[in-house]
């Protein structure tokens, strides 16, 4: 499963205007990598939370509303390098709550070609939306693979409410990226 933080800086419409009552968010949704009866490789969004109230539930049916939402950030320059520091905490008033706090040296993101990809709901199987999307990507961390390990600090917990037979405190970190740049489009088949 996978926890994604995500600062909407700008949410635009068709036509290039802000889109929602601010043209921005904060949110962080639970998505499962499956494979679709198509054998193709997609993504589950299975829960989520957004200090946006017009984005509860959400196209997926999933979100809820943050009735706590905070989220800090701040960059350090020193010596020739820079530490970017995240601290995010949403809870909804049902008691699903979703915390992050991260520190890490910023390095080089590698700019990835289009690429596209499916979102399935799993309120509603049948649904799925379409993203158009490139992105500059940086592996921060990863157990898999073998970059180099930029992160200096980092906790995460999530449950309560309906996520609290997803977390039992046991969860095991597989991967911390960074995403810094993403332009999306959004379809519906």
């Amino acid at each position: 499963m996978r926890a994604i933080f995500i600062d909407r800086l700008t949410i635009n419409d068709p036509d290039g205007a802000p889109l929602g009552q601010t043209g921005s968010s904060r949110l962080v949704y639970l998505a499962a990598p499956v494979t679709n009866a198509d054998g193709e490789n997609v993504q589950l969004v299975i829960g989520g939370l957004t200090d946006a109230l017009e984005d509860a539930p959400g196209p997926f049916g999933v979100y809820l509303p943050a009735t706590t939402h905070q989220m800090e950030r701040s960059s350090t320059s020193y010596g020739g390098s820079v530490e970017d520091s995240q601290d995010w905490v949403f809870e909804a008033a049902t008691g699903e709550r979703l915390e992050m706090h991260i520190t890490y040296e910023r390095g080089v993101g590698n700019r990835r070609a289009p690429r596209e990809l499916k979102f399935y709901s799993a309120a509603k199987p049948d649904f799925y939306q379409i993203s158009q999307q490139e992105q500059v990507l940086e592996v921060l961390r990863n157990v898999t693979m073998n970059p180099p390990d930029r992160v200096k600090t980092f906790s995460f917990t999530g449950g309560g409410g309906s996520y609290a037979a997803l977390f039992d405190g046991t969860e095991r970190v597989l991967s911390w990226d960074n995403i810094s740049w993403l332009n999306r489009s959004v379809l519906l088949p």
